[in-house]
């Protein structure tokens, strides 16, 4: 078992945490992160496999109580089974990490596929959010972890839809922070930038100079309770430095280069 050298979240947030994503990339790592500072775990993710693989692995590198929890969180009644699921543990931590990204031109796209999108990327964190919001309101503690990006502060042609459901998470998450930070519930938007995991294959972008998954969850977990929004990474913070001082249509018009270039090997 491996020595934990992280902060003890449990005493803040614990004793349970629920992941959505878990099954890789930034979910995965922060999964990890989570277990390492001391919460058990609920996994939520499509493939079973890889979150049983991850729970094992859990188990025995930090002794931590894992549940494994199969769900398409596009399909609204499997949302309200995590949270049926979870009624009966003193859950104190909501990590809403599953989404996923499209790109190209959006009149060019498969509807289905942006519409399921917007339902896991907003639908689901709204719905999610709400459920362990009230729980962690009733108990007087909790924290909530929304995955924003830094995609999210302008608008993006070629990803313009998924930039648009990373700002609806960005808003959001700004603005409950405020209304569950008297009530003692913490809420934090992460915005990275470019992250070196599945998504980019998914989405259709290569990407050069992103972070690691594990570095976006060293960098989130450090900054529940202290900030509202980070971007971890240095990648990120050094985009967010460039881009911030500049009106919304030109931050809209870099990005649209940078997109044609994370695009270009695409038709």
């Amino acid at each position: 078992m491996k020595q934990n050298t992280r902060t003890n979240l449990s005493p803040k947030y614990g004793p349970w945490a629920v992941v959505t994503g878990a099954s890789s990339g930034i979910g995965r790592a922060l999964a990890v992160e989570l277990a390492a500072g001391g919460l058990k775990l609920v996994l939520v993710a499509r493939q079973r496999g890889r979150l049983e693989e991850l729970a094992t692995e859990l188990k025995v590198a930090y002794g931590t109580e894992v549940r494994v929890m199969v769900a398409d969180l596009s399909r609204p009644e499997e949302v309200e089974q995590v949270v049926r699921s979870t009624s009966d543990l003193e859950t104190g931590l909501l990590v809403a990490a599953a989404g996923f990204g499209t790109s190209g031109e959006f009149l060019s796209a498969d509807l289905s596929t942006e519409l399921e999108m917007l339902d896991v990327n907003c639908r689901a964190v709204a719905a999610l959010s709400h459920a362990f919001g009230g729980r962690f309101a009733a108990r007087g503690r909790g924290g909530i972890i929304l995955m924003s990006s830094l995609v999210g502060f302008q608008g993006v042609p070629r990803a313009a839809h998924y930039a648009a459901t990373k700002a609806y998470v960005q808003t959001f998450a700004e603005g409950l922070q405020r209304e569950l930070a008297p009530r003692g519930v913490d809420v934090l938007a992460s915005a990275p930038g470019p992250v070196n995991s599945g998504f980019a294959e998914r989405a259709g972008m290569r990407m050069s100079g992103a972070a690691s998954p594990e570095e976006v969850a060293r960098g989130t977990v450090a900054a529940l309770g202290r900030r509202g929004t980070v971007r971890p990474g240095l990648l990120s913070m050094a985009l967010e430095a460039a881009l911030s001082p500049l009106p919304r249509w030109a931050r809209t018009t870099i990005m649209a280069r940078v997109m044609g270039g994370m695009t270009a090997h695409r038709p």
